[in-house]
C-alpha cells in the first residue's frame, strides 16, 4: 500500500498553464494599447476634419485633399478598433480556458462549473451514491465541454456502463487526444460569444417537428412571384413605370403570396419559432464539425468520427443551414421585416430549411452525434492531461477483475488521499470492510466505484497501476427515505439490492458497493439476509465490497464458498479515536471508537 504522490508531472502541467496565461495577458495588454492608439487616431482624424472644414470656409485650397486624408484616417481607426475588439473577445476566451484549468489544478474547481444535474436520472444504480452529478461531483471535474450536446454525452459516459470493446476504444481515443491542448483551446473558442451554446434539446425538438411538405410548384411560384414583385417595386421607385401601370400586375401577385402564406401560417409560425432560437446552436455545431474535419487521427474510434463528418462535407452543408437560420433571425429587423412581409420571406425561408432537412436530416443527426462524442472524449482527455500521475488501467475481458495498487478517491485533493491496494478476482470476490466511525470505509467504497466509472469513460484512474473489467457499477450508498413514494430507507435499499442482483444477468460484470447493508433490521436477520444477497451477487459473477459496523456480518466472509475477505479500518491510538491513517488492514475490527468520541464531546458515560 502507498500514498499516491502529488507528482512533479502535475506541477509541470500547472507551470505550462501559468506560462500560457502570462503570454495571453501580454497579448491582451498589447491589444489594449492598440485600441488606445486607434481611439486616439480616430479622435485626431475627426479633430483634423473639423478644423479643415472651419478653414475651408475661408477658401483653403488643400481642403479636398486634406479632408480625404482625414476621412481615410478615420476609417482606418474605426476598422482597427473593431478588429482589436474582436481579437479581445478571442483572447478573453483563451484566458478563461486556461484560468479554469489552473483552478482545477489547484483544487479550486468545486462549485464553479456545471453540475450536470440537468442530466440526472431517477433511480439510477450509482448516480447519487457515488456523487456522479452535482456540486463537487465527478461530472463537474470532467466537464470542460463547450456545448451542451458534449456535456450531455459526457454525462452519458458517466451514467451508462459500456461494454469492454467501447471502453477500450474510448481509452485509445483519450490517449491520442491527451496532449492535444491546442485542440481543446480551439474548442473553447467556438461561437461568437462565451455565453452561446449548442443545445441538443433545441436541435432535437426541431428535428422532431413533422416535415412541412408542399408541392414543389408552391416554392417555385413564391420565388418567381417575389422576384417579379421586387422588380416591379424597383421600377415604381425609380419611376421607370408608374404605380398605376404596376398595380394590375403587383396586386394579384401579392394577393396570391398572401393566400399561400395564410394557408401554411400555423405550421410556418411553429417552424419559425423553433428556428429563431437555433442560430448559436447551428453556429457552434458548424464550427465544431469543421474543426473535427481538419483533424488527422490515428485510432479507429476518432478516425470513424472524423470520417462521418469529412466524407459528407458536413461543415459546408451545415453552413447552408446556418445561413438560412440567420436569415430567419434577421426578419426581426425593422427594414428587413418589411421586405420579408412583402416577399413572403418567412414562408420561403421555412420551405428552404425543410428542403435542406429532407435531404440532410439523417446526416445532420449523425454529425450532431459525432460532435457530441468527439467533444466528450476531448473533455476526458483534458482530465487525463491534468492528472499525469494517474494510470490508465489495463482493461480485461473475460472474468470479472478489479485489481489496483494505491487506489484513491479521484475527487479528494491532489495532495490528500491515501491509496489502498485492491485485488478482487477469481480468488477473492468481495471485501467485508469493518471499521470505526469516520475511518474512511464509505470513501473507500466510493473510490472503487468512481475509478471504475473513470475506466469506463476511457480516463486514467487514480492509482499507481490497475487492471479491471468494464463494470456495471451498483452502489447502495447513502440510500434515504422517500416520503413522496412512501418508501422507507430499508425498502429503498432492498429494491436497490434486488436491482443489483438483476444486473448480474446482463452482458457485463457487476461491481457492487454496499454501505451498511440492511441497517434497518436486527443483527440476526440482517446477517442472514445480507449473506443471501452476497451469495446471489457472487454466484452471478459480481465482485465488490460492503462496509459495516456490525461485526456479526464479518462471518459472511468466512464462508469459503463465497470467497470473501475481512478487512478493517481503525485508529491505532485509543486516546485519539479520530486519528485515522485511512489504510485497509487485514482481519476484523477489534476495537470501536463510538464511546471514545462521545467522551470527547464531553458527555459522561456511566
Amino acid at each position: 500500500m502507498s500514498v499516491l504522490p502529488a507528482g512533479t508531472l502535475a506541477s509541470t502541467v500547472l507551470d505550462s498553464y501559468n506560462a500560457r496565461v502570462k503570454d495571453l495577458q501580454c497579448d491582451m495588454a498589447e491589444l489594449r494599447a492598440r485600441q488606445l492608439r486607434a481611439t486616439a487616431a480616430c479622435g485626431a482624424a475627426m479633430f483634423l476634419l473639423v478644423a479643415l472644414l472651419i478653414l475651408g470656409i475661408h477658401g483653403s485650397v488643400a481642403l479636398p485633399i486634406a479632408a480625404t486624408i482625414a476621412l481615410m484616417g478615420s476609417f482606418w481607426a474605426v476598422r482597427e478598433s473593431l478588429g482589436t475588439r474582436k481579437k479581445s473577445v478571442e483572447l478573453a476566451k483563451r484566458l478563461s480556458f486556461y484560468e479554469r484549468g489552473i483552478a482545477r489544478m489547484e483544487d479550486c474547481w468545486r462549485g464553479n462549473g456545471s453540475t450536470g444535474l440537468d442530466y440526472a436520472r431517477d433511480n439510477h444504480l450509482y448516480q447519487a451514491g457515488l456523487g456522479i452529478l452535482g456540486e463537487g461531483s465527478l461530472f463537474e471535474l470532467l466537464s470542460t465541454t463547450r456545448s451542451s450536446v458534449g456535456a450531455e454525452r459526457l454525462a452519458a459516459f458517466l451514467l451508462d456502463p459500456p461494454l469492454i470493446t467501447e471502453a477500450t476504444a474510448r481509452q485509445d481515443a483519450v490517449k491520442e487526444l491527451r496532449n492535444a491542448i491546442a485542440l481543446r483551446e480551439e474548442i473553447a473558442l467556438l461561437g461568437k460569444y462565451q455565453f452561446q451554446n449548442c443545445e441538443g434539446r433545441h436541435l432535437r425538438e426541431w428535428l422532431d417537428l413533422p416535415m412541412l411538405k408542399v408541392h414543389p410548384i408552391v416554392s417555385v411560384f413564391l420565388f418567381f412571384s417575389s422576384a417579379i414583385s421586387l422588380i416591379l417595386g424597383f421600377c415604381g421607385f425609380v419611376t421607370i413605370l408608374t404605380w398605376m401601370q404596376i398595380a394590375p400586375l403587383l396586386i394579384p401577385l401579392l394577393v396570391a403570396q398572401a393566400g399561400i402564406s395564410l394557408a401554411f401560417m400555423a405550421r410556418v409560425r411553429l417552424h419559425l419559432k423553433m428556428l429563431s432560437v437555433l442560430g448559436s446552436d447551428v453556429l457552434i455545431l458548424r464550427q465544431g464539425v469543421g474543426l473535427m474535419e481538419r483533424q488527422d487521427c490515428r485510432c479507429i474510434k476518432l478516425r470513424n468520427l472524423v470520417d462521418r463528418a469529412r466524407n459528407k462535407h458536413a461543415g459546408a452543408t451545415i453552413h447552408k443551414l446556418e445561413r438560412l437560420v440567420r436569415s430567419i433571425e434577421r426578419r426581426g429587423d425593422l427594414i428587413l421585416g418589411g421586405f420579408s412581409l412583402w416577399l413572403a420571406g418567412g414562408t420561403q425561408l421555412v420551405l428552404a430549411v425543410e428542403r435542406w432537412r429532407a435531404v440532410h436530416q439523417r446526416e445532420f443527426e449523425e454529425w450532431l452525434d459525432a460532435w457530441a462524442e468527439f467533444e466528450a472524449l476531448n473533455a476526458v482527455a483534458g482530465y487525463a492531461f491534468e492528472h499525469p500521475d494517474h494510470a490508465f488501467p489495463e482493461l480485461c475481458d473475460g472474468g470479472a477483475r478489479f485489481e489496483a495498487e494505491g487506489l484513491c478517491h479521484p475527487l479528494l485533493l491532489r495532495n490528500g488521499g491515501v491509496g489502498n491496494d485492491v485485488a478482487l478476482n477469481d480468488s477473492t470476490a468481495f471485501y467485508v470492510v469493518s471499521g470505526s466511525n469516520m475511518a474512511g470505509k464509505s470513501t473507500f467504497l466510493r473510490a472503487m466505484g468512481l475509478n471504475a466509472i473513470l475506466a469506463g469513460t476511457g480516463a486514467p484512474v487514480r492509482a499507481v497501476n490497475a487492471r479491471m473489467s468494464a463494470f456495471n457499477v451498483c452502489a447502495s450508498i447513502a440510500i434515504t427515505d422517500s416520503l413522496l413514494e412512501g418508501k422507507s430507507k430499508f425498502l429503498a435499499e432492498v429494491e436497490r439490492l434486488r436491482e443489483s442482483i438483476s444486473a448480474t444477468e446482463e452482458d457485463r460484470p457487476v461491481l457492487f458497493l454496499i454501505d451498511e447493508i440492511l441497517s434497518g433490521t436486527n443483527s440476526r436477520d440482517r446477517k442472514v439476509a445480507a449473506e443471501a444477497v452476497i451469495c446471489a451477487l457472487v454466484e452471478g459473477g459480481a465482485l465488490g465490497a460492503l462496509s459495516t459496523h456490525d461485526l456479526a456480518l464479518t462471518k459472511i466472509a468466512e464462508n469459503p464458498k463465497l470467497r470473501g475477505m475481512n478487512l478493517h479500518m481503525q485508529s491505532e491510538n485509543p486516546e485519539q479515536p479520530l486519528d485515522f491513517d485511512y489504510r485497509l488492514k487485514k482481519g476484523i475490527l477489534r476495537q470501536t471508537n463510538a464511546l471514545a468520541i462521545v467522551k470527547m464531546m464531553g458527555i459522561a458515560i456511566k
